[in-house]
Order: C-alpha cells, then sequence, then structure tokens
C-alpha cells in the first residue's frame, strides 16, 4: 500500500477549500497546517454561513430542532446537536450559547421523571453521544460519564441491548460497534473537556482494543465481515458505525496506529475514485432538518476531508 500516492493534490485541496466553512477550516487545520489564527478565523464562519448557520436557525424557541412529538423531536435535536459539533460549532460564540440556553433549560425526557436533556436517559448509544455534547458545548457530566463507565462490558465495548430497558428481550453481553464508538467519542469529549482519569483513560483504552482486535470489522471468533454496510461510507453517521468513523476516532484520539488497521485503510483507498475523491456510498434513515450531501455516488466533501486525514494519520505514523 503505497500511501504517499494518497496525499492531497493542489486540485483535491482547491476543490475542498472552495465548499462550507465547515470544511474550509478542517481541511485547514488537517491537511494544509495553516495558522492558528487564520483556521480560528475561518471556523467562527461556521455559526454565521452556510450549513452551520442554516441548522442553527431551525431551531425552535423551545429548544427542539424536530418535530414536537417528545421521541422523535428528541432524537432529531441529538442528531443535530451532533451534526453541529462535527461541523466544529465554535462552543463560545453567541449562536451557540443561545442555542445550548434553550436546551438546556427548555427540553427533558418527560419518561424519565423530566430528566435534563444533558442529564442523560438509559440507552449508552444516546448517552455516549449526550455525554459529548456536555463535554463540548456545555460541561462534563461526571455522573453520566460514571454510569457509562458502569456499563463497559467484558470485552471492552458497549452495547444498548445490554442495558435492562424492556423485559421484553434478553440482555445481550456482547458488544456493538455501534454504541462502542458513540460512546467511546463522548469519552474522548470528557476528557478533552479537562476529566481525565485513570478509569475513564482505562475505559476507553479497551473500548479501541474492542475495535483493534476485530480490525475495525471483523468478527473475533470467525474473521469474516461483520456487516458488508461497514465498508461504506456516509455523513452524518448518526448512531451508525462504519470503517471511515472508526478510524477517524482513532486519528482524532492520538491512537498510534497498528498492523490491525491495516486492512481498514486499505478499504479506505479502495473507495476512492480515480480522480481522488471519495463519494458518499449510502444515507442513513435518519433525517436532520439540514442538507449537506445527499447524492449517493456522487463525490463527497465531507468523507473525501476525513479520508485524507486518516491517510495522512496513517502515513505519518509510519515514518516515524
Amino acid at each position: 500500500m503505497r500511501l504517499h500516492d494518497y496525499a492531497p493534490r493542489p486540485a483535491h485541496l482547491k476543490w475542498l477549500l472552495d465548499s462550507d466553512p465547515a470544511i474550509r477550516w478542517q481541511v485547514m487545520r488537517d491537511l494544509t497546517d495553516a495558522a492558528p489564527d487564520a483556521i480560528a478565523g475561518e471556523r467562527s464562519r461556521v455559526a454565521i454561513e452556510g450549513w452551520g448557520a442554516q441548522l442553527l436557525a431551525r431551531q425552535s424557541p423551545a429548544g427542539n430542532f424536530g418535530p414536537p412529538h417528545e421521541d422523535r423531536g428528541l432524537l432529531v435535536t441529538l442528531n443535530s446537536l451532533v451534526v453541529l459539533k462535527d461541523l466544529g460549532l465554535d462552543p463560545a460564540s453567541k449562536q451557540t450559547r443561545k442555542m445550548i440556553d434553550r436546551v438546556d433549560k427548555r427540553l427533558v425526557f418527560k419518561w424519565l421523571h423530566n430528566r435534563p436533556f444533558f442529564h442523560g436517559e438509559t440507552e449508552p448509544c444516546i448517552n455516549g453521544r449526550i455525554l459529548g455534547l456536555g463535554a463540548y458545548f456545555k460541561k462534563a457530566n461526571d455522573a453520566l460519564a460514571r454510569q457509562l463507565l458502569s456499563e463497559q462490558l467484558d470485552d471492552g465495548g458497549w452495547n444498548c441491548e445490554a442495558v435492562e430497558v424492556s423485559a421484553k428481550r434478553p440482555l445481550s453481553r456482547r458488544s456493538s460497534f455501534h454504541t462502542t464508538i458513540c460512546v467511546l467519542e463522548g469519552l474522548r469529549d470528557y476528557e478533552r473537556a479537562g476529566r481525565k482519569s485513570a478509569a475513564v483513560t482505562k475505559a476507553r483504552k479497551r473500548g479501541e482494543n474492542y475495535l483493534l482486535e476485530r480490525h475495525m470489522f471483523r468478527s473475533l471468533r470467525t474473521g469474516e465481515v461483520i456487516d458488508p454496510r461497514w465498508l461504506r461510507f456516509s455523513f452524518p453517521t448518526f448512531w451508525h458505525y462504519d470503517v471511515l468513523r472508526g478510524l477517524d476516532y482513532l486519528r482524532n484520539a492520538g491512537v498510534n496506529p497498528d498492523s490491525r488497521v491495516r486492512e481498514a485503510m486499505e478499504i479506505v483507498i479502495k473507495r476512492r475514485h480515480q480522480h481522488g475523491r471519495w463519494p458518499i456510498d449510502l444515507l442513513h434513515a435518519e433525517r436532520i432538518p439540514l442538507q449537506m450531501e445527499t447524492d449517493v455516488g456522487a463525490a463527497s466533501r465531507w468523507n473525501t476531508l476525513r479520508a485524507l486525514r486518516v491517510l495522512r494519520w496513517y502515513g505519518e505514523s509510519k515514518a516515524q
């Protein structure tokens, strides 16, 4: 695998930079090593123009981004907030503070005796994302982090079906890639909010090893591909796992890649089109009140950005 053949060329960078501020500032940070002031200036535009501003404008005065029906509306709100975080919306901007203040003061889980939104609910795939949102936009929630650590399974990962939310089905003792990646991302953001501890780091490392021991997509028992959809990339990912999301998490968390990710890296390269861009391979069923890249098969700036920075991460580790 000749990774230097996949370094971004000037035409690739020009195409990526000729886009939304949410793409531009991350390209500047992750692929061009621009000056910090220039990166911060571009990032500040996410709240006032393009996709970030459009999504912020969809929030109702009641705090939600979705329909008034509680269950569906809260899930749309959760997904919208995660996308705003993925866009890199500056937590300190006045637009962000107004948005988060509405969520914090007005949104609750009524079926959990009006538990505040940022206190989380019962399923770790949801709570992992809420933990990350709180740490990024508001403040770290120690109680929610402790709850997630207590729910880690023996194999190192997490599974919503291991939590007793219904008496109609037996509890699983086997982890889920989907739930595990949601919790790992939340724990990473929790640590970055100043809550680093030996217990959290140990849990996160165990979760990372759960993915790595399975080469990011294979059954530990049979070696077979667990789900072919994980080899196809989409954005937003919502709660869904795929190989690119898993690799981008490892890169962002500062994990040093080893031989266990090599096959996953080869899959990323195989997904590249001949013109040096990565397509949107599929769209998930979940929806938010914003459309970004919706043409399946067409070149995707989100997937291209994420693939190129993952390749850079892997290539730089091999050059050391």
